[in-house]
């Protein structure tokens, strides 16, 4: 999928990807709950941790609303535990070291740092309803908004 694809009322791309634990996950296995998939740069950077940590401080009212999180990055399984036991995070983080779930979703993209080009995750986030569609999309979600704009969006 070419970026910029995915639009509101889309079916959302399936996947499979490892989890922190080792565990193939798809996103398909979770029909019939609500998701938030959210997309992140780098485990442990001030940015992401901030968004993991929104998450997980919203993580009550989001399983209120029968829905699960789930951190996309392209750090490896040992990262996302490390990650994960230092900001006790409960939900899954999920290794996407090629980054064909970013790219499926259109938001593995060129980034700039004091003038160096490269590839990297948009900071982003997907809420998928429990059919499957695409309910609410935000790119270039600033870190500290990103929990309270999903769970408005599930809400």
């Amino acid at each position: 999928m070419a970026k910029g694809t995915i639009k509101i009322g889309d079916l959302a791309p399936d996947f499979e990807l490892l989890n922190d634990q080792g565990e193939l996950v798809r996103l398909s296995d979770f029909r019939g709950k609500k998701v938030i998939l959210y997309f992140y740069p780098k485990d442990d950077t001030s940015g992401c941790t901030t968004q993991a940590c929104g998450f997980r401080d919203s993580y009550p009212q989001i399983a209120e609303q029968n829905a699960v999180v789930l951190g996309v990055s392209p750090d490896s399984q040992q990262s996302h535990q490390k990650f994960k036991t230092k900001h006790n995070l409960p939900f899954m983080l999920l290794v996407d070291d090629q980054h064909t779930v970013a790219e499926a979703y259109g938001v593995w993209v060129e980034k700039s740092m004091y003038g160096k080009k490269y590839m990297g995750i948009e900071r982003s986030h997907f809420v998928i309803d429990a059919g499957g569609q695409i309910i609410a999309a935000a790119i270039k979600v600033k870190p500290a908004d990103s929990a309270t704009q999903a769970l408005t969006a599930l809400g």
